[in-house]
């Protein structure tokens, strides 16, 4: 059997209410890829829920799950600072049966607020407690109360991957719910979405700076609880992730903050299309013009020095599969193949896909099929994503999945950085 594509021609021809199963993550069962290692389970790999909710300056996390769950976590404790943050409390068949220990929670969380002196307790839960239909809020609420510091429910539950409220959309609330309420400065704001900070050289820094935000926080940059909770002072959030969406409308509800919301992308007529979208919120002008030129300039000059390239583009990277494809086309580069989940958010990409390079193969990771896949039938001169690496093990690949997150007129430059380096070791 041949490893299953369509050409983004006839995808964009069936409509997004019309995908096939095959590119679709919740219609069955799916093979573990290289991609969906990487999301299968919301703890496995990365920033997942248990590291995510450490996130916070001074927290611990106290894991409630069987032994099976809680072994991976042991992966998590040797990274440089997280050895001592992870707390567990084992539940055997007969806490699964009948939830007895619900009641040692709150003494274990005791004990860990004496000993450690944490900021913060986060408790993480799997599917033992979904399915169980624990109130583990109303938990955490007793525990806080008698511990005297606060304690936040984190849910590692695989099986709301598909649903509303994914995981990792759960876990940036339970992250921000500590926040209260206080007098906003107009000079300061949040960038909100990932659990890494931006590029120290995005130009997005300057661009507020210059309009006159004098304090830009993200959680990853906090150095201490008190200076989190100085986060609740903002005069409004930035939101760079869908999945931040939920905190940010908590935000909004419980602190009065509004937020604005911007998309990863890497076209550069898109970039400052968002540029001047944002300033025309904020009442402000945005300058882009040399950031734009650097960027447009660093592209012309990839393209003068390195021809126009044949790439096969994966979904395990920092950027949309489909819209970053866009941009290459643009560029005058080549895309045979491209590896990707196919879902409502990147749909208007494949359809302008169509329009540009309608014989584009779309592959789905998450199909058993991509076992025969065969590279040879479509050659490329280089990879980008650690899946499209894979499939591709004989060119040169970059992952260009760092935590430090890229965007803007940066996030190119350095991406076609990475991808310069990567052809001139092969050479």
């Amino acid at each position: 059997m041949s490893a299953y594509s369509i050409p983004a021609e006839a995808l964009a021809a069936l409509g997004k209410a019309n995908v096939p199963d095959a590119l679709r993550s919740d219609r069955h069962l799916i093979y573990s890829s290289p991609a969906t290692l990487a999301f299968n389970s919301p703890g496995a790999n990365g920033f997942g829920v248990k590291r995510a909710g450490l996130c916070v300056p001074g927290s611990v996390m106290l894991l409630v799950s069987p032994g099976c769950c809680g072994r991976n976590t042991t992966l998590e404790s040797v990274r440089d600072g997280y050895r001592d943050r992870f707390y567990f409390l084992l539940q055997d068949s007969t806490d699964i049966v009948t939830g007895r220990h619900l009641k040692k929670i709150t003494d274990a969380v005791c004990r860990i607020a004496e000993t450690a002196k944490p900021s913060c307790v986060m408790v993480c839960i799997t599917c033992v407690d979904a399915l169980l239909g624990t109130d583990m809020q109303a938990v955490c609420d007793e525990a806080s109360a008698k511990a005297g510091l606060p304690v936040v429910p984190c849910y590692m539950y695989a099986l709301t991957r598909e649903q509303k409220l994914p995981p990792m959309a759960s876990v940036r609330r339970s992250v921000y719910s500590m926040l209260e309420k206080q007098p906003r400065k107009g000079n300061e704001m949040n960038i909100l979405g990932h659990f890494a900070p931006l590029v120290d050289d995005c130009e997005l820094y300057e661009l507020l700076k210059g309009a006159g935000i004098r304090v830009i926080r993200e959680i990853s940059r906090c150095a201490s609880f008190d200076e989190y909770k100085q986060m609740s002072r903002a005069n409004f959030n930035l939101v760079l992730h869908p999945e931040s969406v939920y905190a940010a409308e908590d935000m909004k509800k419980n602190l009065g903050i509004p937020y604005i919301q911007m998309t990863r992308v890497y076209r550069p007529e898109k970039i400052d299309t968002q540029y001047r979208l944002l300033a025309q919120a904020l009442g402000i002008d945005f300058d882009t013009g040399e950031y734009r030129a650097a960027c447009e300039r660093a592209a012309g000059d990839f393209r003068k020095k390195r021809g126009s390239l044949r790439i096969a583009v994966g979904e395990c990277l920092n950027a949309d599969p489909f819209e970053l494809s866009l941009f290459l086309i643009g560029q005058g580069h080549r895309v045979p193949v491209i590896f990707g989940t196919v879902g409502e958010a990147n749909f208007p990409y494949i359809n302008a896909l169509a329009k540009v390079s309608p014989q584009t193969r779309v592959f789905s990771n998450l199909s058993p099929t991509m076992m025969t896949f065969d590279p040879a039938e479509y050659p490329v001169e280089l990879a980008l994503g650690d899946d499209a690496g894979y499939y591709y093990d004989d060119a040169p690949c970059v992952p260009f999945r760092d935590e430090t997150q890229p965007f803007g007129f940066a996030g190119v430059r350095l991406l076609l950085e990475r991808m310069d380096a990567a052809l001139e070791v092969t050479r």
